[in-house]
């Protein structure tokens, strides 16, 4: 795994990133730290001071790609719905069932006065979402709408 959780990749029009993880769950996690800090601050937010906050994750899908874009997704809305200022996600729990996958997670925010938006996300796109298992654990290929 690189030393970094992510890195952006050169897009003509929107952005795009490939997230690292020794496992899925943590490629999800730094998919999510990824996706934020395109619409965020988020070294600033974490800096900041201000009453912590936890907002609840919880997606169910047929494939891992489905799951990864259902949970970014989920993200994005409740950032933007509650204007949170958010700047982790934890999963909780990650499990294969029978019918595909179930992800319960933490969005960590902060209660702040600042505003630390830095570009505003129109959605994450299911187009171009690939999930590679690698040597070094898992890639997470993303593209988001700006």
């Amino acid at each position: 795994m690189p030393k970094t959780p992510f890195r952006y990749l050169s897009h003509t029009a929107d952005v795009e990133f490939v997230a690292y993880g020794r496992d899925l769950k943590e490629a999800i996690e730094n998919s999510a730290l990824a996706l934020l800090n395109v619409a965020l601050d988020v070294k600033k937010i974490k800096e900041a001071k201000g009453e912590k906050g936890e907002a609840n994750i919880r997606e169910k899908a047929d494939t891992a790609e489905n799951l990864v874009w259902f949970t970014l997704q989920d993200i994005l809305s409740k950032r933007a719905a509650s204007y949170l200022s958010a700047f982790q996600f934890k999963v909780t729990r990650l499990a294969v069932t029978k019918g595909g996958f179930r992800l319960e997670g933490k969005l960590s925010y902060k209660r702040i006065k600042e505003d630390y938006t830095m570009l505003d996300i129109k959605a994450v796109t299911p187009h171009g979402l690939k999930i590679a298992k690698t040597e070094k654990g898992y890639s997470i290929n993303v593209i988001i709408d700006v």
